[in-house]
């Protein structure tokens, strides 16, 4: 198979994790006889200095004409210091999920058994836990009309659904639902919100034609408290934008580590995958990034884009046998010898030659 893929490492540790993910691609394309296509583009801060646009044209052009995107990370601390600035790394994020319609995020919260020791929660909470998140990504109050008045007194946001939007993220959540465990959660706050009562009560509409689902409703503080609690209780999660981008990092910390949680930005006409964790500039270049998110992410993108289930495990079971191996970044491995971001690609790619 021809695999076309766009490569956007953006800022920080960004271009460290998503070289080891190149590696492990072409290490699987060589295994399985695949032909990659890799075009590198500019986003974030990287993409500022040289074009006065966090996401310029030039990189949507190169990723409307890739199959799928495979994404670092965005974010530099001369933006986030100064909140004047007028153009900022993460509105690159935004305007590409807008013009990509990549209007659904899904990220999977799984715990690996050989670091059920590095989580902060009780094993016998976390135990079996495997969860996934259905986000909408391209609505809400990130893309709402927003402002400042009073002379810059009075800051306010808006945060606006249609119908439309809540119907094609929430039949995403149903889809995946029936492939998994027949359980899902609508995420809102609809004691409060008049968006969260559109979405409930058009989640309600939907589950006549999914008679198999069994549909549960949660407030959002509710359901950030139970994921503390009692997270194996969760399969899969539909909800709002601001309300998924909370939870989902609340969640990352169940694992042990954000750097283990991969996740993909799906869309009509292509995707794109990409590590949950930020850029981290304070690591960048001292190969201590943990790399296996970004790896992950892969493997997700090869299963869920290309339909390539076997070189996605061959990928998950070398991740496997590095974790249980302790074959890890500091992050994961503070009392045995740390592995440098590098080397735990190195060890990704030997395992999945040799097996």
């Amino acid at each position: 198979m021809n695999l076309k893929i766009a490569v956007l490492p953006g800022d920080g540790i960004g271009p460290e994790v998503t070289n080891e993910s190149i590696k492990v691609l072409k290490c699987i394309a060589d295994k399985y006889n695949h032909k990659i296509e890799l075009s590198e583009g500019a986003v974030g801060a990287i993409a500022i200095d040289e074009y006065n646009d966090p996401y310029p044209d030039l990189t949507h052009k190169l990723c409307e004409d890739s199959d799928a995107i495979l994404f670092g990370a965005i974010g530099d601390p001369k933006y986030d210091n100064d909140p004047k600035a007028k153009i900022r790394p993460e509105q690159g994020l935004l305007k590409m999920r807008k013009k990509l319609g990549l209007y659904a995020n899904l990220r999977p919260t799984i715990i690996f058994e050989s670091l059920l020791d590095m989580s902060p929660i009780k094993e016998e909470r976390i135990s079996g836990t495997d969860i996934l998140f259905v986000r909408e990504l391209t609505g809400g109050i990130y893309f709402g009309e927003r402002g400042r008045k009073d002379n810059d007194n009075y800051a306010y946001d808006t945060c606006q659904y249609s119908r439309e939007e809540i119907i094609r993220i929430a039949k995403k959540g149903f889809e995946y639902a029936q492939k998994r465990s027949k359980r899902l959660c609508c995420v809102d706050k609809a004691n409060v919100l008049e968006t969260s009562r559109l979405w409930r009560e058009t989640v309600q509409s939907m589950e006549k034609d999914y008679p198999e689902i069994k549909v549960s409703y949660e407030f959002v503080d509710a359901v950030a408290m139970r994921l503390i609690q009692w997270p194996s209780s969760y399969d899969v999660l539909i909800t709002s934008n601001l309300f998924g981008d909370i939870l989902t990092d609340e969640a990352s910390v169940i694992s042990g580590s954000m750097g283990l949680m991969p996740s993909a930005s799906i869309g009509l006409d292509n995707a794109l995958y990409e590590p949950i964790h930020g850029s981290y500039p304070e690591a960048t270049g001292k190969q201590i990034a943990n790399p296996i998110a970004s790896i992950l992410s892969l493997s997700m993108m090869l299963e869920y884009t290309f339909n390539l289930k076997d070189e996605s495990e061959a990928i998950n079971r070398a991740v496997e046998e590095s974790l249980t191996k302790r074959y890890t970044t500091p992050d994961l491995n503070s009392d045995n010898k740390a592995y440098s971001t590098s080397e735990v690609g190195d060890y990704i790619v030997d395992f999945i030659k040799q097996n």
